[in-house]
């Protein structure tokens, strides 16, 4: 079994139909570049990138223009619904969903719920149809664990979560995932790109005091754990 240091998810903000790695690349020339340097750097790519990179469809708890982002709206997941059902059986995970109480996203109380309804009814999505859930939590990680925990939500990823470790345990008591990016090490020289994900699992090996290939061998395995997609998406599993 070919092991990476974690599975490659790219996801897609369903209303404007952008994928994830948005802030990676501009056009799909950019994109291919990204690829072809993640292949460089020891991953196989089938033809179109099927089994390479897999999607996830979810409403992002951020919409509107990046030069004025405002909170996710309930009407921003009705349009998206159909997409979502249509590709059902394609996706591996419901996200990148959660909660984002930035002040310049979302300032008073009537928005922050309104982010509520809209995760809420994702996470109903996601146990109708059996799928984990890719959970973004800036400046709101209490809120978006102590509302998985409420919601019965047994599947989840928290991405990039930047909440206290305190909290962050009460989602690892929880049965949540981690998810641990490149960006940790605070260079403006590395990326959240593919062919950096040797980055996050040489941190994780040296804060643990654990060899390298053990993080790979843990992460994928937690990866295979939370998507079982990935067994039937990539066929060289």
């Amino acid at each position: 079994m070919v092991k990476y240091p974690f599975a490659l998810i790219a996801t897609k903000r369903s209303t404007r139909q952008t994928c994830h790695m948005e802030f990676l690349y501009r056009s799909s020339c950019d994109r291919n570049v990204i690829v072809s340097v993640a292949v460089k750097h020891g991953m196989n790519r089938p033809s179109g990138f099927p089994g390479f990179i897999l999607p996830c469809l979810g409403v992002h708890p951020v919409q509107g223009d990046p030069a004025q982002p405002r909170g996710a709206l309930p009407e921003d997941l009705n349009s998206a619904l159909p997409i979502i059902e249509k590709n059902a059986e394609q996706i591996v995970a419901i996200g990148e969903v959660g909660l984002d109480f930035t002040p310049r996203i979302v300032n008073t109380e009537s928005g922050k719920e309104l982010q509520r309804q809209v995760l809420i009814r994702q996470v109903e999505m996601a146990k109708q149809l059996n799928l984990p859930l890719n959970v973004h939590s800036r400046s709101a990680g209490r809120p978006t664990i102590h509302l998985l925990k409420e919601l019965g939500v047994e599947n989840a990823l928290l991405h990039a979560f930047d909440g206290k470790p305190s909290v962050a345990m009460e989602g690892v008591r929880a049965g949540y995932f981690f998810s641990i990016p490149p960006s940790i090490i605070r260079s403006e020289q590395v990326r959240n790109e593919p062919k950096n994900i040797t980055i996050s699992a040489d941190y994780i090996a040296k804060t643990k005091g654990i060899p390298v290939e053990q993080v790979i061998e843990v992460t994928t395995l937690n990866a295979l754990r939370l998507f079982p997609k990935l067994k039937t998406f990539i066929s060289h599993l």
